[in-house]
């Protein structure tokens, strides 16, 4: 099996179960936050959608500066998902490379100190793939505090059989 084939269904799935909980969102709570050291859940939306692009930009480069760098701000719940899904179709593109271009080095910068370099493929499943169900959690748990249903994911819900 190439990588790009146990990658993308990997990421299709997680974009589904992302689907499900955006849907979710009330347009009158994207400014609520539990703790004024949380994200709001539209900062959490923004980000979830945005997770994509970090693999397109994984594969298409061989760093990242993250000087300067700021999360896209899109104000509906219909906008967010639009977002994810047109990330989502050209991260699928970047992905189809030869296995050769996943074990090639990649760093994470921050006005020229680097902060980590890694294989491509650890930088895939360690820092983005993983980004998905821990921001999704957090929406898990701000649904919970708003009496908002907690869809199923990887198995029921609570409020889902």
């Amino acid at each position: 099996m190439k990588i790009h084939e146990f990658i993308i269904p990997q990421l299709q799935q997680e974009v589904a179960l992302t689907e499900k909980f955006l849907k979710r969102i009330p347009e009158d709570k994207m400014g609520w936050k539990p703790h004024e050291k949380s994200m709001t859940i539209k900062q959490i939306a923004n980000h979830l959608a945005e997770i994509p692009s970090w693999i397109t930009g994984t594969m298409e480069a061989e760093a990242l500066d993250l000087k300067g760098y700021s999360s896209p701000v899109l104000d509906s719940v219909e906008e967010i998902i639009k977002e994810l899904k047109q990330n989502t179709i050209v991260a699928e593109t970047s992905l189809r490379k030869s296995d050769e271009e996943f074990y090639r080095t990649w760093q994470m910068t921050k006005g020229g100190e680097t902060l980590f370099e890694m294989p491509k493929f650890n930088v895939l499943q360690a820092m983005v793939m993983n980004q998905f169900p821990h921001h999704r959690a957090q929406l898990g748990v701000y649904f919970r505090l708003l009496d908002i249903s907690v869809p199923s994911t990887y198995g029921p819900s609570a409020d889902e059989d």
